[in-house]
């Protein structure tokens, strides 16, 4: 086990920030999505892993700081020098002498922004730029905090398409958190829900989805004709213009497709969809607690 969070609490004041109260752990190899609403309590777990913030509460690992890495979401570097000075002196390396160096440069085609300053970088370029250093670090774990905040949906497909590629069969241990669903889609093999400091759910996400949202789950049009041809079929929370439609099993999902087809309707089918997961684990959580959250 990479790191076991026992228990954490972080307290702002009289607020508290972050509760965890079940134990969370982390293994080799792992990509843990970490989701939940602004205010969830994201980034305050991660800067209290770092030793960044003061907790309550037992975490149990042998990493030290240097084995871990932060891709954080504001960096700033100084500007009156080129790229390259400051990577050379951040990393104490010669670019033309590092090899794994000269690797993530051209893995990301960062060659030509080494001889400009930061401050004239785009968007998508200060993102690279700040990944290729947290990656140099050669941490066991790391963790990325919302790696394409503030780019275009394009820039954030490429560098996300990236990211998947250079950590495709390495047993680096990831820790991503964004509120971008699709871009934990493609990185997370686990999620750690979150919402207003507490732990929603935890663990892989076919098992989560199961849980939250069945064995399959069907997309529609919410419409009283749709609504009509779906009764006895549980409905989960979703957005207004929309059904989703649960299956708990191949039987419902075949006779439901069924009837859908047979009377036309246009349907998405669904078996690992996070968006759905995380509002009904959400929506399922609060009932537990004896109502709906504050």
């Amino acid at each position: 086990m990479l790191m076991t969070i026992k228990q954490m609490r972080v307290k702002y004041g009289e607020q508290t920030a972050l509760n965890i109260n079940e134990p969370i752990a982390f293994e080799k190899g792992e990509r843990i999505g970490v989701i939940g609403s602004n205010g969830a309590g994201k980034t305050t777990m991660v800067n209290a892993l770092l030793g960044l913030i003061p907790y309550e509460g037992r975490v149990i690992t042998q990493l030290t700081p240097e084995q871990m890495a932060v891709h954080m979401q504001q960096n700033e570097y100084v500007t009156t020098v080129p790229v390259k000075c400051i990577m050379e002196t951040i990393l104490n390396t010669k670019i033309k002498e590092d090899e794994k160096l000269k690797e993530l440069i051209a893995f990301f085609d960062f060659e030509d922004c080494l001889k400009k300053r930061y401050n004239t970088l785009s968007g998508g370029q200060k993102q690279k730029f700040t990944i290729i250093m947290v990656m140099m670090q050669n941490a066991e774990l790391t963790f990325y905090d919302e790696v394409t905040s503030g780019l275009d949906f394009e820039t954030r497909q490429k560098l996300m398409e990236k990211l998947v590629e250079w950590y495709k069969d390495k047993d680096d241990t990831l820790v991503i958190i964004s509120h971008y669903y699709e871009e934990l889609e493609q990185m997370a093999d686990k999620l750690l829900i979150l919402d207003q400091g507490k732990v929603i759910a935890y663990g892989k996400k076919e098992e989560l989805f199961e849980t939250y949202c069945g064995k399959a789950v069907f997309l529609l049009e919410n419409t009283p004709e749709n609504r009509t041809l779906s009764q006895g079929i549980k409905i989960l929370k979703s957005t207004d213009h929309q059904l989703a439609l649960s299956c708990k099993d191949e039987r419902e999902e075949e006779e439901l497709a069924a009837v859908l087809i047979k009377n036309n309707v246009d349907f998405k089918r669904s078996h690992s969809d996070i968006e759905m997961i995380f509002v009904n684990a959400r929506e399922q959580f609060y009932k537990k607690q004896g109502g709906m959250e504050a």
